[in-house]
């Protein structure tokens, strides 16, 4: 059987191996939970949505599903929120994995739709995270990616004091994170940020500006530590 079971898990990481001391009740568990999160992944066929291979945690919830596709083996963790009220909607690339609790929401207003979300193949995002869309959202390939990430590609106007920042409106640019990058946990990702592929964020994070290709960023405001390129 666990042999059987390392086989299909290798279907969505051709390089998955149990490790030797893993105990038959722990197996037994684990097996248990991911027949659950498929039982629930068929639960997309009732919004004509084919499930590819898709594990669902408890209390999944989706607004706008016509505006979500999905790749295969998608994995969600429990209570995840995932709202693509936008103008292009939610893309999720092959093997994505979500962690329990996060948020990815393109809009919260009827009257000024933001743009999109997309998350590459093999993306594996921490619990907690918050994914705003706004101004665009796009996380490449192979990222991974710590607890609590939060990105706002957005910004309030404020340069008018007579006037409530609230109702001077916003201004976005969008971010994007290129291919195979670590990022940390409690790293915050403000409006108009590139990450070059390769890079490296430490720790907590806040990230305003773009870094260079296989840049090792950290600190408030995140500075270049080092290239990994040397």
């Amino acid at each position: 059987m666990k042999t059987l079971l390392e086989k299909i898990i290798q279907l969505r990481n051709p390089s998955f191996r149990f490790d030797k001391d893993l105990n038959s009740y722990a197996l037994f568990q684990f097996t248990a939970n991911q027949a659950c999160g498929m039982i629930r992944g068929f639960r997309l066929f009732l919004r004509f949505k084919s499930p590819k291979g898709a594990l669902l945690g408890r209390e999944v919830r989706f607004f706008n599903i016509p505006k979500i596709s999905f790749g295969k083996f998608m994995k969600l963790g429990d209570y995840v929120y995932i709202s693509a009220l936008g103008k292009e909607g939610i893309h999720f690339g092959d093997n994505v994995s979500i962690g329990s609790y996060s948020r990815l929401i393109i809009s919260t207003s009827l009257n000024d739709l933001g743009r999109f979300i997309k998350l590459g193949n093999n993306v594996g995002l921490g619990e907690f995270a918050y994914l705003g869309g706004a101004g665009g959202l796009e996380i490449g390939d192979d990222c991974i990616i710590g607890q609590y990430l939060s990105c706002h590609p957005e910004n309030h106007n404020y340069s008018d004091p007579e006037t409530e920042i609230r109702h001077q409106g916003v201004n976005r640019k969008g971010i994007k994170i290129g291919t195979n990058c670590w990022i940390g946990s409690k790293v915050t990702i403000l409006d108009g940020v590139n990450i070059g592929s390769g890079s490296i964020i430490a720790a907590g994070s806040v990230v305003n500006k773009s870094f260079p290709e296989n840049s090792i960023i950290g600190g408030v405001p995140a500075k270049l530590i080092k290239q990994r390129n040397g």
